[in-house]
């Protein structure tokens, strides 16, 4: 997906890079291929092995590249072979990173306990431009998604949601998300590896469409 410039793509899983011109920045890398783009940023929502994957870091990392992640994930990456710049994110944290803008924002459940709130893991809303792509990480309909579009202060808003269900929102309670939210486009994640399948994101397109929100189901990885 294209849009103003940036090419967001989808990884599997939870895992998406998006790029421009001058940078290349990953979310959650997760059993990607190995001849990747090096990243410039990596950003990593929580410690849970599909989103905090050493591997995978070190298939894509490079001396200097800056990885923001929180306290309790820093220790997995402690033998990457690179030199990266770590630093430390909670809610609220905002960075700016050579014309890329970085807002941690809060993910967790609400019913469920696979992702207490009081861990402060994350989501993410990366700023290129006048395009704004918010990642909301592993959580459930919460709250502080009516700040996503204050925060986000962008044309073009793209939300990347979770819908396989179980650890994380089902494809309803995501278009309920997306219907708070109301992003340009809304992208289904978080299925076909661990949990949830390609009828979740397919529901989850056809409830934001009823909302009058567009939705892209993105293509899996070659």
């Amino acid at each position: 997906m294209e849009i103003n410039g940036v090419t967001i793509e989808w990884l599997g899983h939870a895992s998406f890079r998006i790029t421009n011109q001058d940078v290349v920045i990953y979310i959650d890398p997760y059993e990607i291929d190995s001849e990747e783009p090096k990243a410039d940023i990596i950003l990593i929502t929580h410690s849970h092995y599909d989103h905090c994957s050493s591997q995978d870091v070190e298939k894509i990392a490079k001396d200097g590249t800056i990885v923001l992640l929180p306290a309790d994930a820093q220790s997995k990456l402690s033998r990457i072979s690179k030199e990266l710049r770590l630093e430390l994110a909670r809610p609220g944290f905002t960075r700016d990173i050579g014309g890329v803008t970085v807002v941690a924002v809060p993910a967790y459940n609400t019913d469920k306990d696979f992702h207490p709130r009081d861990e402060e893991w994350l989501g993410y809303i990366v700023k290129l431009g006048n395009v704004a792509v918010y990642h909301a990480g592993d959580t459930d309909v919460i709250d502080e998604m009516q700040n996503i579009s204050s925060l986000a202060k962008a044309e073009k808003l793209i939300a990347l949601l979770p819908v396989g269900g179980t650890y994380t929102m089902n494809a309803d309670e995501a278009a309920r998300a997306a219907s708070i939210i109301k992003p340009t486009i809304a992208v289904p994640m978080h299925y076909g590896s661990i949990v949830g399948t390609r009828d979740d994101a397919e529901r989850f397109r056809q409830l934001c469409e009823e909302q009058g929100i567009q939705a892209v189901v993105m293509e899996p990885p070659r």
